[in-house]
């Protein structure tokens, strides 16, 4: 539904998007459209009038990418600790139900759905002046299933308060939700929360 999103949140290096995607031009399925003089090409600026909350959730996707490092990193996740004999780790994945993965849980299927916890106190790379980078950290919870399917915020020590950033359930990625560790919550079909640590 909001093919942009994965380009936008968590790509490494350069992000891309097409002209006009965020506000719904498709170019019918035609990714190399640069020697067409057609309709395939050309804009269509009423689009923005038409798609009004994909214009809306995409500014506010970039806006968050825009103001959290942690969507932004100069280096690749590792998945270890960062310093030795410290427990403090740039990224870990997570079952439904909020427990750390384990290779079993890899090929199990986990009905198509996985949470991951984005550490922005663990961002090694330092900024162009050599500063080191501090963040928030993020949740983000992925269900690519058919159906609704609840998930558990983790409560070993990730977070104790989570604040809903974005939710691709609603039209324009807006949520209230709050939810603190060890609670539960529905994700819709086919949907993204991104819950921020609040505390």
């Amino acid at each position: 539904m909001r093919n942009i999103l994965g380009t936008l949140m968590l790509s490494q290096g350069t992000t891309m998007i097409s002209h006009g995607d965020e506000i719904g031009r498709t170019q019918r399925g035609n990714n190399n459209v640069y020697c067409q003089d057609s309709d395939i090409s050309w804009m269509d600026w009423s689009l923005a009038e038409t798609n009004v909350d994909l214009l809306s959730f995409t500014r506010k996707v970039v806006q968050l990418r825009k103001a959290h490092p942690v969507f932004r990193r100069r280096r690749f996740f590792e998945g270890e600790p960062i310093r030795t004999g410290d427990q403090v780790r740039d990224i870990a994945w997570l079952t439904p139900a909020g427990n750390e993965m384990t290779p079993e849980n890899w090929h199990s299927g986990l009905d198509k759905c996985v949470a991951v916890f984005l550490n922005g106190d663990a961002i090694p790379a330092p900024n162009e002046r050599g500063e080191r980078v501090v963040d928030d950290s993020f949740l983000l919870c992925f269900n690519a299933h058919s159906k609704a399917v609840d998930f558990v915020a983790p409560d070993n020590g990730y977070a104790e308060e989570w604040t809903a950033a974005l939710d691709t359930a609603d039209p324009t990625g807006g949520s209230e939700l709050v939810i603190k560790a060890g609670e539960k919550l529905s994700l819709q079909a086919r949907s993204l929360l991104v819950l921020r640590k609040t505390a």
